[in-house]
């Protein structure tokens, strides 16, 4: 059913694992919609917690360069269908009903990281590294941004969306992107205890709260999202963006044309 994960139930627990392993489990536009029907899919089944992790040795490296490369020759107008449904996504992560586990095995990079912090609670390996990289290739983490800065706060946000470095599982659970740092060959043992401990609450009080938290900021975080949609699908259009993915796919430094706007 699913081309670009693995959807497992195991008694109350719904395991979601990212599986494109060769591709370092990289986001196409088939992933983000085997995601939207997985949890399409887990709300209307018995499972209670949802665990979120990666095959192989990343947790989500960003988007597919594949992908990266045939979004420099679309249009205005299907640049902003393809952010919208990214946005749709993380969204749907944000807000979903039920508690989300990502256990984070590797590298969550840009979108990645993105379904990796937007979990209710992010467990990491030593190793995990994070990072929105997005302006190093002439890209915006608009998207990002939205959830980004009312979790972590805006002198954080500016520090990782305008550098684009890379930060190690201590420092992202100093930032409070990650809930717990877990040892490599414990992960998904602690992943589970965690969703042990949530099944034995209530079931209307989870539900109850996760609405409670998600409710009270949903109208600002909506409002936003449609501004960070456009600005996204805006800059898809500009040389700096075209250069970049040129660069990063060539394997070679950039040539910015533009200094500044």
């Amino acid at each position: 059913m699913y081309s670009t994960l693995l959807l497992e139930f195991s008694g109350e627990i719904a395991k979601i694992t990212l599986n494109r392993p060769d591709k370092r489990n990289a986001i196409n536009t088939q992933m983000i919609a085997d995601l939207q029907t997985a949890l399409d899919t887990i709300e209307k089944s018995h499972s209670r917690v949802v665990i979120v992790t990666g095959a192989g040795k990343a947790f989500c490296a960003g988007m597919d360069l594949e992908m990266l490369a045939a979004i420099t020759k679309q249009s205005p107008a299907e640049n902003q269908d393809d952010a919208r449904r990214i946005a749709k996504m993380l969204r749907r992560i944000w807000s979903f009903p039920r508690p989300m586990i990502a256990a984070v095995n590797g590298a969550a990079y840009a979108g990645g990281c993105g379904i990796a912090t937007l979990c209710d609670f992010t467990l990491a390996a030593p190793d995990a590294k994070f990072g929105y990289t997005e302006v190093k290739i002439g890209f915006l983490p608009a998207i990002v941004s939205v959830f980004l800065t009312r979790q972590i706060g805006d002198k954080r946000s500016r520090d990782l969306l305008l550098t684009g470095r890379l930060i190690e599982a201590t420092e992202a659970k100093e930032f409070g992107m990650v809930t717990e740092v877990v040892p490599s060959e414990h992960l998904m043992d602690r992943a589970l205890a965690l969703a042990d401990d949530l099944i034995a609450a209530s079931p209307s009080s989870l539900t109850r709260a996760k609405h409670l938290l998600t409710s009270a900021a949903a109208a600002g975080v909506d409002h936003d999202l449609e501004r960070a949609i456009l600005e996204n699908a805006r800059i898809r259009c500009t040389p700096d963006f075209k250069e970049g993915v040129a660069s990063f796919l060539e394997k070679r430094k950039p040539v910015w044309q533009s200094k500044r706007e």
